[in-house]
C-alpha cells in the first residue's frame, strides 16, 4: 500500500461510525463492505488529504489513483479514488490519455455509484479537449458488451447543456434503445431528462418518434419535468 493509500485508510476509519457500515452496504447491494462514512465527511477529509498534492506528470496521478483503488477493502476508499481523479492538481490531465484508467475503474466498479460519478464528472472535460477522438471512443463504447461502458457513454454529455452534440448523443443511446437493463432504459432516460432542461420540445420530439422502442421507464424519465400539452 502506497503512503496515500494508507493514509486514506487511515484517516477514513477515524471518521467512520461503524454502526452506519452495515446498513451503507445493504443499500448499495455492495459485496465491498463500508466503513460507515458518509459523502459529506468523505469529501472534507479527501479535500485535507489531496490539499498539498502536486504532479509534475499525468503517470504519477494515474499511479496514485489506481493504487487507492486497486488496493481499497472499503467502499469509501474507492470513493476516495474517484475524488482524487478530480482535484485540482489533476485538472490538465482530463485528456483521452487518461481514459484506460477511467476504462478500468468503470469496468472492475461495475456499479452506478462508481459509473455515475466518472460518466457525468469526469468525461465532459476529456470531450471538451478531444472531442473527436472521446466521441469516437464513446461510439464504441456505446456498441461494448459491458453493460457499465454503455452506460458512460450515455451519460457522457450530461454537464454539457446547450453544448450537447444531439446527434452524438442520439448515437449512443440508439444501440440499447431497446435494452431490457434496468440500468441503460435509467441511463437513456436520465440523459434526456437532462437534455429537456435546455430543448423540451426537442425531447418531446424524440420520444413521440421513438414511442415503440423506448422502454416505459425511459419514457417516463425522460419526459418528468415536462408539462404535458394542453
Amino acid at each position: 500500500m502506497t503512503n496515500l493509500a494508507a493514509t486514506l485508510r487511515t484517516r477514513l476509519k477515524a471518521v467512520a461510525d461503524p454502526e452506519r457500515a452495515p446498513g451503507m452496504q445493504a443499500y448499495m447491494k455492495s459485496a465491498m463492505p463500508y466503513l460507515g462514512v458518509s459523502t459529506v465527511p468523505l469529501r472534507a477529509l479527501c479535500k485535507a488529504v489531496f490539499a498539498e498534492l502536486r504532479y509534475a506528470d499525468p503517470a504519477a496521478w494515474q499511479r496514485d489513483v489506481l493504487d487507492v483503488w486497486r488496493g481499497a477493502e472499503f467502499r469509501e476508499e474507492r470513493y476516495a479514488a474517484i475524488e482524487l481523479t478530480g482535484v485540482r492538481a489533476a485538472r490538465s490531465f482530463q485528456t483521452l490519455d487518461s481514459l484506460g484508467m477511467y476504462e478500468e475503474m468503470i469496468v472492475t466498479g461495475a456499479w452506478w455509484d462508481y459509473v455515475d460519478a466518472i460518466a457525468t464528472q469526469r468525461f465532459w472535460p476529456i470531450l471538451q479537449h478531444d472531442p473527436a477522438a472521446m466521441k469516437r471512443r464513446m461510439l464504441a463504447w456505446s456498441r461494448d458488451e459491458d453493460m457499465w461502458k454503455r452506460r458512460s457513454a450515455i451519460l457522457c454529455q450530461l454537464k454539457a447543456g446547450t453544448g450537447t452534440d444531439l446527434d452524438f448523443l442520439y448515437a449512443c443511446i440508439e444501440p440499447s434503445l431497446e435494452s431490457r437493463e434496468f440500468f441503460l432504459r435509467k441511463a437513456i432516460g436520465w440523459a434526456l431528462r437532462q437534455y429537456a432542461r435546455t430543448d423540451p420540445a426537442e425531447v418531446t420530439r424524440y420520444v413521440a418518434a421513438h414511442e415503440t422502442r423506448l422502454s416505459g421507464l425511459s419514457r417516463r424519465e425522460a419526459l418528468k419535468h415536462i408539462a404535458p400539452a394542453r
